[in-house]
């Protein structure tokens, strides 16, 4: 745990994995009252209905984004990806039913993250930008200065909202 000393983190990942958990309980709470209500409730489906809610919980279950001086990782349940933003050679905004960003380094290491960690969390952001202008003047970073500083124009503006909502001036 030595590297993740003074590293930036997620301050909304508990609540977004309990957020994850009460969905899929919640899930498998309605469907076990409904199989019961219509008396066509059995061992194996009250199984089948712990197992759909237990994918519902999978599904929505956060990565984890930490960063600290030039890197970036996500860990999800399965295992932990890492960059080098220092060594960045490529950003990309992917667009979908959630923005991602897709970052490439040198070294051949990517990482698949969604936004919201970022814009919520402005020392996550700065310590991603941080690393990337070291490796844009270095030379390194070949793709997405636009993104970048598309990124960085919308970071300060949710954090200036954020200011304002919690000073009253909204």
């Amino acid at each position: 745990m030595e590297h993740l000393k003074g590293a930036a983190h997620d301050h909304r990942w508990a609540r977004d994995v309990r957020e994850a958990a009460w969905s899929g309980g919640g899930l498998h709470a309605a469907l076990l009252l409904i199989d019961c209500g219509s008396g066509r409730f059995t061992l194996w489906r009250g199984m089948l209905w712990a197992a759909l809610a237990l994918l519902l919980f999978l599904v929505l279950f956060p990565a984890h984004v930490t960063a600290g001086e030039n890197w970036l990782a996500s860990r999800r349940l399965l295992g932990e990806r890492r960059v080098r933003t220092d060594l960045l050679v490529s950003v990309r905004c992917l667009d979908g039913v959630s923005q991602r960003l897709l970052l490439r380094d040198a070294l051949g290491a990517q990482v698949l993250i969604d936004l919201r960690p970022l814009l919520n969390n402005p020392d996550l952001w700065h310590r991603l930008e941080e690393g990337a202008r070291k490796a844009d003047a270095d030379g390194l970073l070949l793709c997405g200065r636009t993104a970048l500083q598309r990124l960085s124009v919308r970071a300060d503006r949710e954090t200036a909202l954020a200011v304002f909502k919690v000073s009253g001036l909204e």
